[in-house]
C-alpha cells in the first residue's frame, strides 16, 4: 500500500487540490439545480484534465524544465506577463472561494455562532492562517502524507453519502451516458462551472512542481506519471459524480454562508444524522486539502514565473534556485494569497464560487494552446515525446470546447 501511494502521490495531490472547491460546492450546487442529467460533465471534465496534465508532464520530463520556463523562453516574456496578470486575478477568487468553503464547512461542524455568515468569516480566516503555517513549518513529505489522509477521508465519506442518497440506477446511467444540458436559467453556466472546476484549473500546473519534489526528472518516468494521473482523475471523476448525486437529492434554498449548512441538514432529513455527519467530515477534508494544496504549490508557480520574467539571461535558470520555500517571492506570495482574499469572505459564497470556476475555465484554452505549441515540435521535446495525431486532436477538441462554453457563459 505504501508503494502504491508513492507511485500515485503527486497525482493524488492534484486531485485533492482540485476536488475541494471544484467538486464539493460547484458539483453539489449544480446537482441541486440541474439534477443527475449532468453527471456526464464530471466524467468529461476529469478526462479532459487528464489529457492536459499528461501533456504538462510530458513537456517537463522531456526537457527538464517547467512549463512556465517553456512559455517564457520559447514563446516570449509578454506571454509570461499575461499569465502573471491572470494568476493574480485567479488567486484572489480562488483564495476567497477556498476560505469561504472552509468557513461554511467548519461552521456546520462547530456551529458556535448564531449567524452563519459570522461563522464563515471566523473559520475561513482560521483555516487560511492554519494552512499558511503548515506550509511554512512542514516539509513536502509531511504535506504529502496529510493530503493523502484528507483525500482518503473525503472520498470514502462522500461516496458513502451518495450511496445513502442514491436516486436510482436508471437516472444515474442516463446522466452518465446521455449528455444533456437542462434548458433552465443558468444551466449552461453551471455545466461550465462543473467541467471547468473539476480536477482543478491553474492548479494542474502544480503537478510539475510536485513530481520534481518526488525526484521524477527524466524521460523514463513518463509511464509512471500516466499511471499516477489515471488513478488521480479516476478518483476525481467518482468524487464529482458522487457530489452531483448528493446535490440532486436535496433542495438548497439558502444563500451565502447557509448553503453548506442547508445541504448537510437536508441530508440529515433524508438519510438520518449519520448522513449529515459523514458528509460534513468528508467536506471538511475536501475543502481544507484544496486550500492547503493551493497555499503550498501556487507560490512555487508564482516564484518560478517571477524569477524567469525578471531575469536578463536568455539561458535557463537552475530550477532548484526557483523551488525554495525560503525565497522572498515564495513567502511573499504565500502571505498575499493567505491574507488578501479574506475580503471575499464578506460576499456571497455561491457567487464567489461560481465566478472562481468560470474564471478557471477561461484558463484551460490558454493552457491547451501552450501545450499544442510547445509539445507539437520534435525540436523542443524530441520525436518520442511530441504530440501524436490522436493527442493533437484531443487537445484541439478541448481548446474549441472550452473556448465555446467560456464565450457562451461570459
Amino acid at each position: 500500500m505504501k508503494r502504491f501511494l508513492t507511485i500515485i502521490g503527486p497525482g493524488l495531490l492534484v486531485a485533492a487540490t482540485g476536488i475541494g472547491a471544484g467538486d464539493l460546492a460547484t458539483a453539489g450546487f449544480a446537482g441541486s439545480y440541474l439534477g443527475t442529467a449532468i453527471l456526464w460533465a464530471a466524467v468529461v471534465g476529469a478526462l479532459l484534465k487528464f489529457v492536459i496534465t499528461e501533456g504538462l508532464a510530458r513537456w517537463q520530463l522531456a526537457t527538464g524544465t517547467t512549463l512556465m520556463e517553456g512559455v517564457v523562453t520559447r514563446i516570449g516574456k509578454p506571454a509570461g506577463w499575461v499569465f502573471m496578470a491572470y494568476l493574480l486575478l485567479w488567486s484572489i477568487f480562488v483564495g476567497s472561494a477556498l476560505m469561504s468553503a472552509c468557513g461554511v464547512t467548519l461552521h456546520a461542524l462547530l456551529p458556535v455562532f448564531k449567524d452563519a455568515a459570522h461563522g464563515k468569516v471566523f473559520f475561513g480566516i482560521i483555516a487560511s492562517l492554519a494552512g499558511a503555517a503548515m506550509v511554512l513549518i512542514g516539509g513536502y513529505p509531511l504535506f504529502a502524507r496529510f493530503m493523502q489522509f484528507c483525500i482518503g477521508l473525503m472520498f470514502v465519506t462522500v461516496v458513502v453519502t451518495a450511496a445513502l442518497q442514491w436516486p436510482g440506477t436508471a437516472d444515474v446511467m442516463s446522466g452518465l451516458f446521455i449528455p444533456t444540458i437542462p434548458d433552465v436559467d443558468g444551466g449552461l453556466a453551471w455545466t461550465l462551472a462543473l467541467m471547468g472546476g473539476i480536477g482543478g484549473t491553474v492548479t494542474v500546473l502544480c503537478y510539475g512542481y510536485w513530481i520534481r519534489e518526488e525526484g521524477r526528472t527524466g524521460k523514463q518516468h513518463l509511464q509512471l506519471c500516466r499511471l499516477d494521473l489515471a488513478a488521480a482523475y479516476g478518483v476525481t471523476a467518482l468524487f464529482g459524480i458522487a457530489m452531483v448525486i448528493i446535490g440532486s437529492g436535496v433542495e438548497i434554498e439558502g444563500r451565502g454562508a447557509t448553503l453548506i449548512v442547508d445541504l448537510s441538514n437536508s441530508l440529515g432529513d433524508t438519510t438520518g444524522p449519520a448522513g449529515k455527519w459523514i458528509f460534513l467530515a468528508g467536506a471538511a477534508g475536501a475543502v481544507f486539502s484544496s486550500l492547503l494544496g493551493v497555499w503550498q504549490a501556487v507560490p512555487y508557480l508564482f516564484a518560478d514565473t517571477w524569477t524567469l520574467l525578471r531575469s536578463d539571461r536568455e539561458e535557463a535558470i537552475e530550477p532548484r534556485l526557483r523551488l525554495r520555500k525560503h525565497t522572498m517571492a515564495y513567502r511573499g506570495y504565500l502571505a498575499a494569497i493567505a491574507l488578501v482574499p479574506m475580503a471575499g469572505l464578506f460576499f456571497s459564497f455561491r457567487e464567489i464560487q461560481k465566478f472562481y470556476a468560470i474564471i478557471g475555465a477561461w484558463f484551460i484554452p490558454m493552457l491547451v494552446l501552450v501545450l499544442l505549441l510547445l509539445n507539437g515540435h520534435s525540436d523542443c521535446v524530441g520525436e518520442r515525446f511530441r504530440n501524436r495525431p490522436l493527442t493533437t486532436a484531443a487537445l484541439i477538441t478541448v481548446l474549441l470546447f472550452f473556448s465555446w462554453i467560456a464565450w457562451r457563459a461570459a
